[in-house]
């Protein structure tokens, strides 16, 4: 398994264009990525196949926060997960835990169940578990296609030694594949290539664009009162093609 794969994650059209533009092999879909994403509407992804030939896994989950979930909302991404498998995902990105922070077996059953032949990625909720090297193995029982992971850290190159590590056990084992996230940037890429056994690579590739909105009322905040409800964040096209061709130099080193 030494094929690379650059993962946009967007949660817009706009985004899902631009990281086609720039190369991406794959995307993430979401909605509310500024939160760090939640489940996207059917409608979104709709427009996103339509518009763009790339294949697309969809990231579900039910809220912002924590990955213990109730039962209400378990069914809620048991149902998800059924939707967007008849609606012809490639994937869907999942991850539900205990209260004692290892991964709910059960509740990952149910879902990998319900994709069916859909592929599987179990997301940073891997990044919060208690015991990331039984989560490696547990997640490898249950057929679990690719772990998204910083390490366990804030960013990916503070969790770069959980990350050497587990890029050796999936050369030992050959599934499932660490994808390394959260900071990722060209040169993070171009580092890791040097430092692990790692091929797969999750970035927003984000930059932030001006509102068109010429009358803008201030002092009203549709969300939290932090964000700047004028500015919108974007995939960049130009660092989706940076971060390709380190990975296509890495493809294309001699032995």
């Amino acid at each position: 398994m030494s094929e690379f794969i650059l993962e946009c994650c967007v949660d817009s059209v706009e985004s899902a264009l631009a990281a086609a533009e720039g190369g991406a092999d794959r995307l993430e879909l979401c909605s509310a990525l500024v939160l760090g994403g939640i489940s996207p509407g059917l409608a979104l992804f709709e427009q996103v196949s339509a518009c763009c030939d790339l294949p697309i896994r969809v990231l579900l989950r039910p809220r912002f926060g924590d990955f213990l979930y109730t039962d209400y909302e378990f069914q809620i991404l048991k149902r998800e997960v059924a939707l967007f498998r008849e609606a012809g995902a490639e994937g869907v990105v999942i991850g539900c835990l205990d209260a004692d922070g290892s991964l709910h077996m059960e509740q990952m059953r149910d879902l990998i169940a319900e994709a069916g032949r859909m592929k599987v990625t179990l997301h940073r909720a891997f990044d919060v578990c208690a015991n990331p090297v039984k989560a490696y193995e547990q997640a490898r029982v249950l057929g679990i296609d690719t772990i998204l992971t910083s390490g366990q850290e804030k960013d990916c190159l503070t969790g770069l030694p959980l990350l050497k590590q587990l890029g050796i056990m999936q050369k030992e084992t050959g599934t499932p594949r660490i994808m390394a996230g959260a900071g990722v940037t060209p040169d993070v890429i171009r580092q890791f290539c040097a430092q692990t056994e790692i091929t797969s690579y999750h970035l927003s590739a984000k930059k932030v664009v001006d509102s068109g909105m010429q009358y803008r009322k201030e002092g009203v905040p549709m969300g939290l009162p932090v964000m700047d409800e004028y500015s919108i964040f974007r995939t960049d096209s130009q660092i989706v093609a940076e971060a390709k061709r380190v990975i296509l130099e890495q493809i294309n080193e001699p032995d």
